[in-house]
């Protein structure tokens, strides 16, 4: 913005001063002047940004694409670390019954199984209080760090704990901010998330956690739908179903705002499932009856 606003002559200081002024200011330059680069230039070329730009989206969008294996892989180890191995595993059985179903009834087919991994995974590795702790006190968080900034004197950690955090006029947690100081309390809360979720997590008891908790034991209970939609041919309803996490976004009263709407969302989608002449994608041949024995949360 700042490159496009100085391309236009919106600025009363020459291009050659605000690249000076970041040269100067240090932190992060090489990064900033090529942003500030490449807005002049969007302002000149607009088309040859936007065609730069759409190669960079069609290269990530290549390095993003992975099969069903590799992403049900990926995710398993981070809920490995993120919890344990039996949580992992947890995981892959839900996903290993849907991919079965799926195989079955539309072979070649994995839409509803990349959904349910997507999905199941958003709401097993909520960003609670340990995984934050584990998440700074992780090396290669540093790495990031160091990588993204040359030079780092130091490290604030803006948090608003759940338990103490102070409040604004609306009530909401107000983030307060914490020095190098922390990272002490953070390792000794990463090496505790094992009891996540059991008697002994004190911070299991809020609200949000608790809604959390909920979400994913409905949506366990959503994977036998999804399987019976599946066999029934009806794949896109299926995939819709799967694919509700998606929506949910952001802490506290956003994401209480998200999962309202979710809610809603999977609503209107159960009505049109429970409709008798809900349209069927294929009917050729008997239907195959897939046993699923759905483990519980």
């Amino acid at each position: 913005m700042l490159g496009m606003a100085c391309q236009l002559g919106s600025l009363p200081v020459s291009p050659e001063a605000i690249e000076r002024a970041i040269e100067l200011n240090g932190e992060a330059a090489a990064m900033n002047l090529a942003a500030f680069r490449w807005g002049r230039r969007a302002a000149h070329e607009p088309a040859l940004v936007l065609e730069v730009m759409s190669s960079l989206a069609a290269t990530r969008r290549d390095q993003a694409a992975a099969t069903i294996h590799e992403i049900v892989e990926r995710r398993a180890a981070f809920l490995a670390d993120y919890q344990d191995q039996a949580y992992a595993l947890r995981y892959r059985g839900w996903i290993e019954r849907v991919q079965m179903a799926e195989a079955l009834a539309t072979p070649g087919s994995s839409v509803v199984t990349e959904a349910v991994a997507r999905g199941l995974f958003k709401l097993m590795a909520v960003k609670d209080e340990y995984e934050v702790a584990r998440l700074h006190t992780d090396a290669h968080f540093r790495r990031q760090i160091e990588a993204e900034f040359e030079s780092i004197e130091r490290i604030e950690f803006h948090l608003a704990p759940p338990l103490f955090a102070r409040r604004d006029a609306q009530g909401r947690p107000r983030k307060s901010a914490y020095g190098p100081w922390i990272r002490k309390p953070f390792a000794l809360l990463a090496g505790l998330r094992r009891v996540r979720g059991t008697w002994l997590d004190v911070f299991g008891h809020t609200a949000e956690r608790r809604m959390e908790r909920a979400l994913l034991a409905r949506y366990v209970d959503d994977l036998e739908q999804i399987v019976h939609l599946i066999v029934e041919g009806r794949v896109e309803l299926a995939r819709e179903l799967a694919a509700i996490p998606e929506s949910i976004r952001g802490f506290g009263h956003v994401k209480a705002a998200s999962v309202s709407a979710a809610a809603e969302k999977r609503a209107r989608l159960m009505a049109r499932i429970a409709e008798p002449d809900a349209p069927v994608a294929a009917k050729a041949g008997p239907k195959r009856v897939i046993p699923v024995a759905v483990a519980q949360a």
